[in-house]
């Protein structure tokens, strides 16, 4: 049974606003899309968080359920959250499950794993998923080398990581908070 993948997922935090931007493709195996408008970044929690998804659809969409919970449960507190999903995800032995995810509100920026891990980016970046390499580094240069803010760069990574990556389509869905 081959999976269903593909996916670019990028996030800047910069001038007091994270933005999240996804593609909208999802591909099973190495040929086929399956589907182009999926939306994989989405508002959690009254709207205060916002998530990005990516890799096995089942995985992710389990991954965003628990982590939402865990958000209900610690009244919204990003960090404590995370950390509390995470030791639920360790705790729990899951062994194959494959997906990422990335979290945002108004102060913190992180990414999950599927496997329990918890990283905040040093700088305020980052991305996930098959163009997730090609959207970071394009975030990191623009981030680095113009003025331009969190929305725009976001929009820019996303271009360059779709005109590169096969997995990654132009049908953006952006959040900011």
């Amino acid at each position: 049974m081959e999976q269903f993948r593909g996916t670019t997922i990028v996030a800047v935090k910069k001038g007091g606003k994270t933005v999240i931007a996804g593609d909208g493709q999802v591909t099973m195996g190495q040929s086929v899309i399956l589907k182009g408008t999926a939306h994989k970044v989405r508002r959690l929690y009254d709207d205060k968080v916002v998530v990005g998804f990516a890799g096995g659809t089942a995985d992710a969409f389990a991954m965003c359920e628990e982590f939402e919970k865990m958000l209900n449960k610690y009244s919204g507190s990003l960090m404590r959250s995370a950390v509390e999903y995470a030791k639920n995800i360790r705790n729990s032995h899951r062994g194959n499950a494959e997906a990422m995810m990335i979290v945002a509100d108004k102060d913190t920026l992180l990414i999950l794993t599927s496997v329990g891990d918890v990283v905040e980016p040093d700088d305020g970046v980052c991305a996930i998923g098959s163009g997730g390499n090609y959207a970071l580094s394009a975030a990191k240069a623009l981030i680095r080398n113009t003025d331009l803010d969190a929305r725009e760069i976001a929009v820019r990574a996303m271009e360059i990581a779709s005109s590169i990556c096969v997995f990654t389509n132009t049908n953006y869905v952006i959040e900011e908070v």
